[in-house]
């Protein structure tokens, strides 16, 4: 007896493409199940979503295949891409959301493959220039035994320094409903200004402003240059993401505490986040304050975890910056922050761990 082709076997109706359509619907209303019954801010078709404008670095971390053990000890290393700004632009588009990535890479073949990453992770590209004379970056990133990370980079100059104002697309930066940055673009020129004018830009055109210093302090000449440039456009920011090292470094205070956090309020701020690791998270408003706990998993890698957080954030807020006003909701919105941070640390490397909104929804209703 011959076998007949599946689409003769099913239902006359019933072709590959109607089936892959009622899979697929089937998937959304998955997912929109699970947010109604976690509450969260409810996804909009991605054409109707707020553009998210991340700025800055992207760059290759070789992550080395052994966890606890020195650059030199390494036997082997994985190629990541990666890059805070990035890596936040792909955790928007990772969850549904719409993003933009503004910077500069190397007219080499590290800066084409990093192009085509964004694109295939459907971040708009109309912000990427090239440089013919300068080098992509590089990260070596250094695993210890808990999880945590050193870096070696190896950018001077690489083309993320050498972005100038008027290679800025500035009709996309003026498109965003939220701009948001980091401060290794603050640490020399032309990049500086090239920041300081998307900046400027972006707030003229009503964007919200989000910042998270994301310190790497080997890049700087000294740590009081880092306290100084990365505080030099503090009070420009109305969303603001520190570890709980990056409070400890900028208050010069080994004591995490809500004194210590509050030290940092500036009058345009609407919301300070600090991330705790393994303890969640702390935000602080005009109106409140409180924490919000972490998610207990594995992890093997927390590289990106703290933009896979502030990522998945922003994607529920941008389009309802009300939430920043309502203690229940944020809170909501934070528990699933901490989810996308938790599912990163569990795979090497940061993009390729990126969580989509499935796995995040899966993981809330899990717990």
């Amino acid at each position: 007896m011959t076998s007949k082709p599946l689409n003769h076997v099913l239902h006359p109706y019933i072709n590959y493409t109607n089936l892959r359509s009622l899979i697929l619907i089937s998937i959304v209303f998955l997912l929109r199940s699970l947010e109604h019954k976690l509450e969260l801010v409810p996804m909009a078709s991605n054409l109707d979503k707020g553009l998210i404008v991340s700025f800055g670095e992207m760059l290759i971390d070789f992550v080395p295949t052994q966890s606890g053990v020195s650059l030199a000890e390494s036997t082997g290393f994985l190629k990541a891409p990666g890059g805070a700004p990035a890596n936040v632009a792909i955790a928007v588009t990772r969850l549904g959301g719409r993003a933009a990535f503004v910077g500069k890479l190397g007219d080499d073949e590290f800066g084409h493959m990093l192009a085509g990453i964004l694109r295939e992770n459907g971040v708009e590209d109309k912000g990427i220039n090239f440089d013919k004379g300068a080098r992509t970056a590089l990260a070596f990133v250094t695993l210890r035994s808990d999880g945590d990370r050193e870096f070696m980079f190896y950018r001077n100059p690489s083309a993320d320094m050498l972005l100038r104002p008027d290679e800025l697309n500035l009709e996309l930066i003026r498109s965003a409903k939220v701009f948001h940055y980091g401060s290794i673009s603050l640490i020399t020129e032309p990049c500086r200004s090239a920041h300081l004018k998307a900046m400027e830009v972006a707030k003229e055109a009503g964007a919200l402003l989000s910042y998270d210093p994301n310190l790497r302090e080997p890049l700087w000449s000294s740590p009081e240059e880092a306290r100084t440039q990365i505080m030099s456009i503090w009070d420009k920011a109305e969303i603001i993401k520190v570890s709980d090292v990056e409070l400890e470094f900028l208050t010069q205070n080994k004591t995490i505490d809500d004194e210590s956090a509050m030290s940092l309020w500036h009058p345009n701020l609407k919301l300070l986040l600090v991330t705790l690791g393994e303890k969640g998270c702390r935000y602080y408003t005009k109106g409140f304050h409180g924490s919000v706990e972490a998610f207990d998993v594995n992890a093997v890698d927390t590289t990106g975890a703290g933009d896979s957080f502030i990522g998945a954030f922003l994607s529920q807020i941008v389009d309802d910056q009300t939430v920043l006003e309502e203690e229940e909701r944020l809170r909501k919105v934070l528990r699933f922050a901490n989810a996308c941070g938790a599912i990163t640390t569990t795979k090497k490397g940061a993009i390729p761990a990126l969580p989509s909104e499935y796995d995040a929804l899966s993981l809330l209703k899990d717990k």
